[in-house]
């Protein structure tokens, strides 16, 4: 699971990163508004922990601009000091999924976070279509025309991550984000882990599937 938190005070923020961690969970961090909403629409994260009195652009108005120029629902966790019936009323309406008062107990947070994330995914179908390209997500197999494709762990979870971004681009560093987390190695295993794929995915087909977009990362491209 990653979680971006949208929080500006800096010791909460270090308590959130220590608790996170603990947990094993991938957390980034962003100070202010509008920052937050650029890294989240950027690389969308599996929950975005939000608070509301934020510099430059408050939460309410991150939520809002989230909803409205996403190309995905972004499970969003407003976390804050207000606790009136009308501030939570509000933070629904402007597309909160889940609304927690601080001072709050971090077994909480994170319970809620991972209840999000799951309650996410809980619409997604088994079955990922990308052209001629079927993965079923309850089993792992993986077929190509009908004919079933052998991959190990690490390059199965790439293709997993390029077929459910399809048709958007992954950028290298969000792969290797959502690979390794905070401790990729330290040598390039990306590149041995593409090459394994593409040679699994496309050499035994005439159309490759796998393209590279310069300067930009790697996507699925549909064949049929």
């Amino acid at each position: 699971m990653r979680v971006l938190v949208i929080e500006d005070n800096p010791v909460l923020r270090a308590n959130l990163e220590l608790l996170f961690a603990g947990q094993g969970i991938d957390s980034r961090f962003a100070a202010d508004g509008l920052s937050g909403l650029q890294e989240a629409l950027a690389e969308p994260p599996d929950v975005l922990v939000l608070d509301l009195g934020l510099p430059g652009l408050d939460g309410m108005r991150v939520c809002e601009q989230l909803r409205a120029r996403s190309d995905r629902h972004v499970p969003v966790l407003m976390l804050t000091a207000r606790d009136a019936l009308e501030d939570k009323l509000a933070g629904f309406r402007s597309g909160a999924d889940d609304y927690l008062v601080k001072p709050f107990a971090g077994a909480e947070l994170v319970a809620r976070c991972v209840a999000l994330s799951q309650r996410h995914r809980a619409g997604t179908p088994h079955l990922l279509t990308v052209g001629s390209l079927s993965i079923d997500r309850r089993s792992n197999l993986v077929q190509r025309h009908g004919q079933t494709l052998v991959l190990h762990h690490t390059a199965l979870q790439l293709l997993l991550l390029l077929a459910e971004a399809w048709p958007r681009t992954l950028t290298r560093s969000e792969l290797v984000e959502r690979l390794w987390g905070a401790s990729p190695p330290e040598s390039d295993p990306l590149r041995t882990h593409l090459y394994t794929l593409r040679q699994v995915l496309d050499k035994p087909f005439p159309v490759p599937l796998l393209k590279t977009v310069h300067g930009v990362g790697f996507r699925l491209e549909a064949d049929t």
